[in-house]
């Protein structure tokens, strides 16, 4: 395929407690707009902030030299619904997500739009090569993406993907997929099409405290696992014949031991283990079976992924 003709830039940015890296993030934008030399847009999101990041995005943005839209949503949706919305508002051929935070730098925004402004890719993927992080984090990320890649997508890099590019079209047909309590990155992935891994350093956080805690971890991973694999009925059904197997085994035993006189209270012993064992057997698996209930119902509410409190639109000054 050919290079892509006339390429643009949106950079869409979810903000969540980062009043204190406002000013270092519009930099950073500038500093992107004008090393790529195309027409270019930035698309802030603050996803119901506690903090004054809307406040100061809304004074500081119709004097920054580029296009953005400024999004609040009316509470905390989470990160992935808020990218949702920026891609959803974004105008470019190309779109690029990133860090409020900068811990990824900006600089893979360039490299990951001059990969998909070649033509041959249909989405670009930061790959973290290192990370400087604290020890627990750094611990408890490379876990959790040891279990994603094992449990959900084994297509993802050892390191993670947090942020990524994609062309117009490409974001087009991640929109198409409305389905709730999911996983945009596994999405992506689920999506196909012509991949390339960029690979980059992640820097320290210099402001504030990460919002990726370990609950929403587990809610994540979890998310992601009812709807991406069907690896707990799997486990279940493996668990159903090693269980009918210890039954036939208990039977055999329990008759046995009535047959020599060995049961001082007959059926007690059997009937107390058979209770006990699958009865927790049928609790796990109406809890399997309830997860998968309880996300096909919210699908079914059609609620919407997210809610807009306000939009608006700057045009670069002269």
């Amino acid at each position: 395929m050919q290079q892509l003709l006339n390429p643009t830039l949106t950079v869409v940015v979810p903000v969540y407690g980062n009043e204190e890296s406002i000013a270092k993030l519009i930099a950073a934008l500038a500093s992107i707009k004008a090393s790529a030399q195309v027409p270019f847009e930035a698309v802030f999101v603050v996803d119901g902030s506690p903090d004054q990041s809307y406040a100061r995005l809304r004074e500081q943005l119709p004097s920054v030299g580029f296009d953005s839209q400024l999004i609040a949503l009316s509470r905390n949706f989470g990160a992935f619904s808020a990218i949702r919305v920026g891609l959803e508002h974004a105008k470019s051929s190309i779109i690029a997500v990133m860090a409020a935070d900068l811990q990824e730098p900006p600089e893979l925004v360039l490299e990951l739009f001059k990969t998909l402004a070649a033509g041959d890719k249909d989405i670009a993927m930061g790959v973290r090569e290192s990370r400087d992080d604290p020890g627990l984090s750094k611990l408890a990320s490379e876990a959790f993406w040891a279990l994603y890649r094992r449990f959900v997508m084994p297509d993802i890099p050892k390191g993670g993907v947090d942020i990524f590019a994609v062309t117009h079209l490409m974001r087009d047909r991640l929109l198409q997929l409305k389905e709730s309590n999911t996983s945009l990155l596994a999405q992506l992935f689920w999506l196909g099409g012509r991949r390339q891994f960029v690979p980059y350093r992640r820097l320290r956080r210099e402001h504030g405290k990460s919002a990726w805690t370990f609950k929403k971890k587990l809610r994540y991973l979890s998310d992601s696992v009812f709807s991406f694999t069907d690896l707990p009925i799997r486990l279940l059904m493996g668990i159903g014949v090693l269980s009918l197997g210890a039954g036939v085994g208990l039977s055999m035993l329990i008759l046995a031991a009535k047959i020599s006189g060995l049961v001082a209270v007959p059926g007690y012993a059997g009937t107390m283990v058979a209770i006990l064992f699958f009865g927790a057997l049928n609790s796990l698996g109406l809890g399997v079976v309830g997860a998968y209930a309880w996300r096909t119902f919210e699908n079914t509410k059609a609620r919407p992924l997210s809610i807009l409190q306000s939009l608006e639109t700057f045009t670069e000054r002269d």
